[in-house]
């Protein structure tokens, strides 16, 4: 694979690009829903309000603004960045385009130590829950890799089978916790396995705005090993990249921001899949730009997903992992009808 040359300035003007995409995508979310407040109007009503003598909004549509939709529009960011930064990373180490957090499995795993957490009430535990999915999204990468591996070669391919093989496993096992379980709480989950933004707290979203924010520090940190163990790990090698080492740093951190979006989000599917490969089509392979790209567009989607989710049946609401997979899933299939590896 041969990278096309990404300067500083490049990357910059790009990802001042996908800010603004970003920007636009949250005040629309802002003033778009069953309360439809309206763009022009929310956002003079905003300027208004900020000045002396002016009410600008009434009491209930800032409330609606500040305590409902950008709290929900913050965590969807975050989520949405993580899976997609998440998604390219396995992506570059499995050298295959199909790779991402759900369809390896991973979500489904951090979804059961997140379940479990809740059973055994992990939630009363400083990052109790988070910790659990962490685990659960760390164990399940770890059984992946061990059924995939044959010697000391381990075929893309084969690894996308085990990732499908233990996520079938790992949904046999939510549902049988959430049969067999007497707990209110986990007979309310099923709403939240299909990816549910509208319960995020204050905490929540720190939580996750903290560890995605040292994830893509520890990320970009090895786009440079990226880029190389996708031409060749031999090559990697040669070039004085330890690659065991990187290999390993870059799945615990993967792995870490997927367990903990999963945890607080629920499983939420295809986003690690459809955004590194469009942003890959877009920028190009180089994990310098693929990255911080993947970051700002998985922000946006996620966004613009949630408003799809929380209007297009209002008054009623949809998991907005119906809308990702709605628009995923297809993508899938284009993918594995084309047949190119990484």
């Amino acid at each position: 694979m041969v990278f096309r040359t990404v300067n500083l300035l490049k990357i910059l003007e790009i990802s001042i690009l996908l800010m603004a995409v970003l920007a636009g995508s949250i005040v629309v979310s802002l003033f778009v829903g069953v309360t439809d407040i309206g763009i022009i109007r929310g956002i003079t009503g905003l300027l208004d309000g900020w000045r002396e003598g002016h009410t600008g909004l009434t009491q209930l549509e800032r409330e609606i603004i500040f305590s409902i939709r950008l709290p929900r529009i913050l965590f969807a960011s975050i989520v949405g960045a993580s899976l997609s930064m998440a998604g390219a990373v396995f992506q570059a180490l499995l050298r295959n385009p199909l790779a991402d957090p759900y369809i390896l499995g991973i979500s489904g795993g951090a979804a059961v130590g997140a379940i479990i957490g809740i059973l055994i009430g992990a939630a009363a535990l400083p990052l109790g829950i988070p910790g659990l999915a962490f685990l659960g999204a760390v164990l399940t990468v770890i059984t992946v890799f061990g059924i995939a591996r044959t010697g000391t070669q381990l075929r893309s391919n084969t690894l996308l089978l085990a990732g499908v093989i233990v996520n079938a496993f790992f949904s046999a096992i939510i549902m049988f916790l959430i049969s067999t379980s007497t707990s209110s709480d986990i007979h309310n989950v099923m709403f939240w396995l299909m990816g549910d933004l509208s319960l995020a707290t204050t905490g929540e979203i720190a939580l996750t705005g903290t560890i995605l924010l040292g994830g893509f520090a520890v990320l970009y940190a090895h786009a440079r090993p990226m880029n190389l163990i996708v031409v060749s790990e031999e090559t990697a090698l040669q070039l004085g990249i330890n690659v065991e080492k990187a290999k390993k740093i870059l799945f615990v951190a993967a792995s870490l921001i997927t367990g903990v979006a999963v945890s607080v989000s629920g499983i939420i599917g295809f986003v690690g899949l459809v955004i590194p490969h469009l942003m890959r089509m877009v920028f190009g392979p180089d994990h310098r730009m693929l990255l911080p790209a993947s970051f700002l567009f998985g922000a946006s989607f996620l966004v613009v997903a949630d408003t799809i989710a929380r209007t297009l049946m209002a008054p009623g609401e949809l998991p907005v992992g119906v809308i990702t997979a709605i628009c995923g899933a297809p993508y899938f299939i284009y993918l594995l009808r084309r047949g190119r590896g990484y």
